[in-house]
């Protein structure tokens, strides 16, 4: 028996592997939702802000990944899939103007982009595939689990308070679940894990790309805070502080990269399993650079006010989940696991009780010096070990 044709769509292995100029316009859209993730976490001090936003963050992070895999498994430069991307960014840019209010009055808003994103997305996919049955599976395992997750999605958009809350995190939870068992799906099985179909210098670039629009938003919420803001000392201070956190975050991330570029780490993102686990550990990255550029707003707002609890946890949340998030996806992909980064992690955490009640531009001197004791301690563990340091 002959093997099933190829689908027209799908990308030709022997084409270029890095990203294209539509690929960098999706993940510079994001710039936005992140900005207003931060703008949110900055003005409320809640646990239960903190609780919401990540809700928002998991949401809209689930598209990038989705439309990460749809550039890598589709062939980018067709119109059909460059327009399908386009719409994606728009609708993201939909999704982010409602999450402000997403737990007020626009909650259907987010709900109706997010599903109107993943609909395209299968209008195009599931048909364009139809001539492998084989692949054509996979578009109709992430579906049917969309459907799944949809009832609490709009049930939570139809509620309010706690309620929605725990709706959503009840949808978020089913996508990201049935994504760890390969969205079985009654009649077509699940998707082997163990299968190998991405390609990891793209999945690797795409990783860096959105890492980088992260940093972005940092810079950028630390420069608007000093514009619009009287210039003080202590707001200079704020500005040079948080933009000092941007190159230590940057530093840190380079670092690993360089160190992760070696064919035989690279090639097992390419694998489903790892390749879903590294876009985990990015979110979690990412996660981090969101808390502490909430951080960096609120104090470029008020550098000498006093945070609640919950608002200094959530800062001092940032350098850790970001350290934390390098090792896991180091040790994913390496073996390896970078002691330095994680006592660095646990520090940002147990340093709390020491710098709450002080003023908040004092925390964001402590998430720096945390950074950069991790950047200097793991330079000099790999002079020792080089045997550059005697």
């Amino acid at each position: 028996m002959s093997e099933a044709p190829l689908p027209r769509i799908l990308r030709k292995r022997d084409e270029p592997d890095y990203p294209i100029f539509v690929e960098l316009f999706f993940d510079l859209a994001y710039i936005f939702p992140f900005l207003r993730l931060t703008q949110r976490l900055a003005t409320d001090q809640s646990l239960q802000a903190v609780e919401q936003t990540t809700l928002l963050l998991l949401a809209v992070w689930w598209v990038w990944v989705l439309t990460t895999w749809l550039t890598d498994l589709f062939d980018p430069r067709l119109p059909i899939i460059q327009n399908l991307v386009l719409a994606t960014a728009v609708g993201v840019i939909v999704m982010a103007s409602a999450m402000p209010y997403a737990y007020r009055g626009r909650g259907f808003v987010l709900v109706l982009a997010y599903f109107a994103i993943h609909l395209a997305r299968d209008g195009v996919l599931i048909p364009g595939t139809r001539v492998n049955r084989d692949i054509q599976a996979r578009s109709i395992r992430v579906s049917f689990w969309l459907g799944i997750s949809a009832v609490p999605w709009l049930a939570g958009a139809f509620t309010a308070g706690p309620a929605r809350v725990l709706l959503w995190a009840l949808a978020v939870g089913i996508t990201y679940g049935s994504a760890q068992v390969g969205w079985p799906t009654p009649g077509i099985g699940r998707t082997n894990l163990a299968s190998r179909i991405f390609t990891a210098p793209h999945l690797a670039e795409r990783h860096r790309q959105i890492v980088i629009v992260a940093f972005g938003e940092l810079v950028l919420t630390s420069s608007t805070g000093l514009a619009y803001s009287a210039v003080t000392a202590s707001r200079i201070a704020v500005f040079a502080l948080s933009i000092g956190s941007a190159v230590l975050l940057f530093q840190l991330y380079s670092e690993q990269v360089r160190s992760l570029q070696q064919p035989e780490a690279a090639v097992k993102v390419e694998v489903v399993r790892p390749g879903t686990f590294a876009s985990y550990w990015h979110l979690i990255m990412v996660a981090g650079v969101v808390y502490i550029s909430s951080g960096a707003g609120a104090a470029a707002s008020h550098p000498v006010a006093k945070v609640s609890l919950t608002r200094t946890l959530t800062i001092l949340a940032g350098p850790a989940l970001f350290l934390f998030g390098t090792c896991l996806f180091d040790r994913s992909v390496t073996g390896r696991f970078s002691w330095a980064r994680a006592v660095g992690a646990l520090a940002a955490l147990a340093v709390t009780p020491a710098v709450y009640l002080l003023p908040v531009w004092m925390i964001m001197l402590a998430v720096d010096a945390i950074l950069l004791l991790t950047l200097i301690v793991e330079e000099l563990i790999k002079r020792c070990r080089s045997g550059r340091i005697p």
